[in-house]
């Protein structure tokens, strides 16, 4: 069961989060388009040695990412996986809700800066995708399974 579409769908749900616990979201830009400051999912690092810490969304794509690869090896509980991949799904979800607060937040300490998106913000997002594409095959492996039960039982 390991070798299983829904293996490689979360396997690469793991990839997808790692790479996006080490790229940069966005950056904030001055007005005179030259000082920039990355916003990575641990904080922003400012010019005068101060450090805005984000941990919060590093934790939430750690965590994410751990379910995820755990989520592989559930394969003898088909129940137990759909559940963890809904689960991952939401904290998929909340991820983006703590973002969009971090960026509030920080964007009113600097207020003369415009803030840009990084493609590397939409990796969680095709996590969410994979994870519904994942959740579709291991809840159709478990309807087969109790089928082939219920043929079973009827001989």
């Amino acid at each position: 069961m390991i070798q299983r579409i829904q293996s490689v769908y979360l396997l690469i749900v793991t990839g997808l989060l790692v790479a996006a616990m080490c790229l940069p979201m966005g950056r904030f830009v001055a007005m005179d388009g030259v000082t920039e400051y990355a916003f990575k999912p641990l904080g922003v690092a400012l010019a005068d040695n101060a450090f805005q810490s984000t941990w919060g969304l590093f934790g939430i794509l750690f965590l994410s990412a751990v379910v995820a690869f755990c989520t592989i090896f559930l394969f003898r509980n088909r129940m137990l996986q759909v559940r963890m991949t809904v689960f991952n799904s939401i904290l998929l979800i909340g991820y983006y809700v703590a973002f969009f607060v971090f960026m509030y937040m920080l964007k009113s300490d600097m207020d003369t800066m415009s803030f840009q998106l990084n493609w590397s913000l939409c990796l969680p997002a095709v996590s969410i995708i994979l994870n519904y594409l994942a959740f579709r095959a291991i809840y159709r492996d478990e309807l087969m399974v109790k089928a082939a039960d219920s043929f079973r039982l009827r001989k």
